[in-house]
């Protein structure tokens, strides 16, 4: 999918430790993404938003 003009914005879940290791996430219509913003240029994960729930609930 490609998430080249979605809106990212930091995790409310990324710690705020000194090293600024953050998640960020994009919404998009029938998925999410995820990157590491140290990398924004890079890759990032697709999770359907099936998944992306259900993750959530496992990791919080």
């Amino acid at each position: 999918m490609d998430l080249a003009a979605a809106e990212w914005r930091k995790s409310s879940r990324s710690g705020g430790g000194s090293d600024n290791a953050c998640v960020e996430v994009a919404f998009a219509e029938v998925a999410v993404g995820v990157r590491d913003s140290k990398q924004s240029g890079g890759s990032h994960l697709t999770f359907s938003d099936a998944a992306w729930r259900k993750a959530l609930r496992t990791w919080c």
